[in-house]
């Protein structure tokens, strides 16, 4: 069993940054998708990025969204079992909750193919 906690949410203002926190226990990291969603109100939740397990590369492959692409940057350190996603800057529309989730094979951008969730954190940009 997987366990997810996240931290690291808050409030920004418009062109700050945020840099999110996911702990990962339960597990090692070996096969595993850690990703990050965010859930606006009113919307659907919505994969940010994600990072997979390779025996290739130390920190990928690696999955953003179109709308964060250029300003986020998804990274595991493999010594703390904790996944990051820095957030630079950020826009109004960033604002949601941001889930971390988990599962074991590639990156899929449906959230129902991920088993394994954290409680989420919110994160408020100002204008």
């Amino acid at each position: 069993q997987v366990q997810l906690v996240e931290s690291g949410g808050g409030l920004a203002q418009a062109g700050g940054s945020l840099r999110l926190s996911c702990a990962v226990s339960g597990r090692s990291f070996v096969g595993l998708t850690t990703g990050w969603f965010r859930q606006a109100p009113g919307k659907e939740r919505e994969l940010v990025a994600a990072i997979t397990w390779s025996v290739f590369s130390r920190n990928g492959p690696i999955t953003y969204a179109d709308p964060v692409k250029g300003r986020c940057s998804i990274s595991r350190d493999n010594a703390k079992n904790t996944v990051h996603l820095q957030m630079n800057s950020v826009k109004p529309e960033d604002t949601a909750v941001y889930y971390c989730a988990a599962r074991m094979g590639p990156t899929v951008v449906a959230d129902a193919e991920y088993p394994y969730w954290g409680q989420g954190t919110q994160v408020t940009v100002s204008s």
